[in-house]
């Protein structure tokens, strides 16, 4: 139900400020508005307001939403089908779509996508205000043979910068990398060491064949550095294998198998590398010490099975304050970070689709609200903070999707308008429909391989 809820939410307040974009600007530019509808299908809700009698409309399908505004093609389109028509006077019409300045059908064409960049920039301002936590880029396992290993990195040494910028969290880190493994580049990272000496390592990331298809640390061979804690579970996750074989919350992980187990670390290392395995757990039950048959789910992760078992460490937050790292910034630098993180963001987004159809990126990237559904509902399940997060990065991808220059999105016709311009006229309803059907095309191409990625990810874990 959560998953459901956050999934509608975050939809329809997108759609809702993509279409009021569209809606606002055409009001500023004197076109009549005849509908205002959020989702399309049967309508569940509707009412009509303002001078212009506009109809705002509640459908059934919330996957989209469209602006009906007044267009003489239409109402010739609409005659000749036979389907009946309201008569508009020539005051009316004057205030038809089709009839105004091509600067203006620009910028009601823009808006939409526009709004939806500016509503990424309201929520980062808003978020950047509250402080920002990320973990810090401190550097757990270095894996043998691994391509970090080949740097030199070694555990416990904390990246700075990265090809001379500053990196401040893991997130930072892992979208510096990840751009750079797709450019094939030879990186320079900086890092710091317990005693605050500083090296500088050389990644070669040309090696990472899949680099932009997986997870990039792992690629490296580089984990996060997590404190070192007691086994003490604080959390059971509901129809778990903790569930099933009896754990219970503080519960302390004493051994397995008769290995002892003195942290947290032992006790994930240990399951990750038993998969479907039965494990015989020694936990601490308040003054007892109890012995329980725990079987770790196998789960395909980055290609390999591993267990997991569905439980949580107990963290303190002396424990958090050796990774965790949070910054408060003024209303204005919050702005200009907003602003800069939008840009960021829109033109990695830009840079993903022309690295897919170059083919230096996978189009196992690109994904359906099967995926967005899930994501949604797992941000929800971590807070409104990083809900929020979410709802300002779908509203980007939404915003560049639709500058894309194909027929039937806003950049179609963003596309057409630079055409008119250029060659004095408007371009004629043959090339329009034609745009239409190639249009119509390459989004059914672009939804068949959404879905078809969200049903790969389902069945394949």
């Amino acid at each position: 139900m959560l998953t459901l809820f956050a999934f509608i939410f975050t939809i329809g307040i997108i759609v809702t400020i993509h279409e009021y974009g569209h809606f606002q600007v055409a009001r500023w530019c004197g076109v009549k508005v005849i509908r205002f509808s959020i989702g399309f299908g049967k309508p569940l809700w509707k009412k009509t307001l303002g001078s212009d009698q506009t109809e705002f409309v509640l459908a059934a399908i919330p996957l989209g939403g469209y602006v009906k505004m007044l267009d003489e093609r239409e109402l010739k389109a609409e005659k000749e089908a036979g389907e009946a028509s309201n008569n508009y006077s020539e005051a009316d019409l004057v205030r038809a779509f089709n009839r105004q300045s091509v600067y203006k059908r620009i910028a009601i064409v823009i808006a939409g996508p526009i709004a939806n960049l500016l509503l990424a920039i309201v929520i980062y301002w808003f978020l950047f205000m509250q402080g920002i936590t990320g973990i810090m880029p401190i550097i757990g396992q270095v894996e043998p043979n691994s391509i970090a290993a080949q740097a030199n990195f070694k555990t416990g040494e904390m990246i700075q910068t990265i090809n001379s910028k500053q990196v401040n969290t893991w997130a930072e880190a892992g979208l510096m990398l990840f751009e750079s493994a797709i450019e094939n580049e030879t990186v320079e990272i900086k890092a710091v060491d317990k005693n605050n000496e500083l090296y500088l390592h050389k990644l070669n990331l040309a090696a990472l064949a899949k680099g932009a298809d997986s997870d990039i640390l792992n690629e490296i061979g580089i984990t996060v550095f997590r404190p070192e804690v007691p086994a003490i579970l604080a959390q059971i996750l509901p129809n778990s294998a903790a569930e099933h074989a009896g754990l219970l919350t503080d519960d302390q992980v004493l051994s397995i198998n008769g290995l002892q187990t003195d942290t947290w670390s032992d006790v994930v290392n240990l399951v990750k590398a038993s998969p479907n395995q039965a494990l015989n757990f020694n936990v601490q039950r308040q003054q007892k010490i109890v012995s329980k048959i725990v079987t770790p789910e196998g789960v395909k992760e980055n290609n390999v099975m591993v267990g997991k078992i569905g439980a949580g460490v107990k963290l303190y937050q002396e424990q958090l304050d050796k990774v965790m790292i949070k910054q408060y910034y003024s209303g204005m630098d919050s702005l200009a970070m907003s602003i800069a993180k939008t840009w960021n963001t829109s033109t990695f987004s830009l840079k993903m689709m022309w690295y897919m159809v170059a083919g230096k990126a996978s189009w196992k990237g690109i994904s359906g609200p099967v995926t967005i559904a899930t994501y949604a509902g797992e941000s929800a399940g971590l807070g409104w903070k990083p809900f929020l997060g979410f709802i300002a990065l779908v509203s980007i991808s939404i915003g560049i999707l639709n500058l894309l220059p194909i027929p039937v999105l806003d950049g179609g016709h963003l596309m057409y308008y630079m055409a008119e311009i250029i060659k004095g006229s408007a371009v004629s309803e043959q090339v329009m429909m034609l745009g239409q059907k190639v249009g119509f095309g390459l989004l059914g191409l672009l939804m068949f391989l959404a879905l078809f990625n969200d049903i790969n990810r389902i069945v394949t874990g």
